[in-house]
């Protein structure tokens, strides 16, 4: 299967929902059918097509929005099944964690000044 992802691949995926999550939630196959919706979903959050812009936008951007990604991603595979975390309490926290990051550089995302900042307009 590919990794389809435009700025997340399924390594950072992996990353972030960390060795107890389910290998078969964790693999290309299934991330590649987040990875694309998840992208949209930032796009339209945002009001601003992160990926037309994508090959002109610098370095610091484009971890953002790896990391934006790769949370919402991970949150879908960690939730798709719990049981190879050593409590439900151990993923709900994950789970937390990736929705703080993700909603934290949403807001930073969707700052008009940090879209014109990004772009180094």
């Amino acid at each position: 299967m590919a990794d389809i992802g435009i700025w997340t691949k399924n390594a950072d995926i992996q990353a972030k929902a960390g060795a107890n999550a389910n290998a078969t939630a964790k693999a290309v196959a299934a991330t590649d059918v987040y990875v694309l919706e998840v992208e949209s979903f930032v796009n339209c959050a945002t009001r601003y097509n992160w990926s037309d812009a994508y090959a002109g936008l610098n370095a610091d951007v484009k971890d953002i929005l790896k990391e934006t990604t790769s949370a919402l991603c991970a949150i879908y595979v960690i939730q798709w099944d719990m049981s190879g975390f050593m409590t439900r309490t151990e993923a709900e926290n994950m789970v937390n964690i990736l929705r703080d990051v993700a909603l934290r550089n949403l807001s930073i995302l969707r700052d008009v000044k940090t879209q014109t900042f990004m772009q180094g307009a």
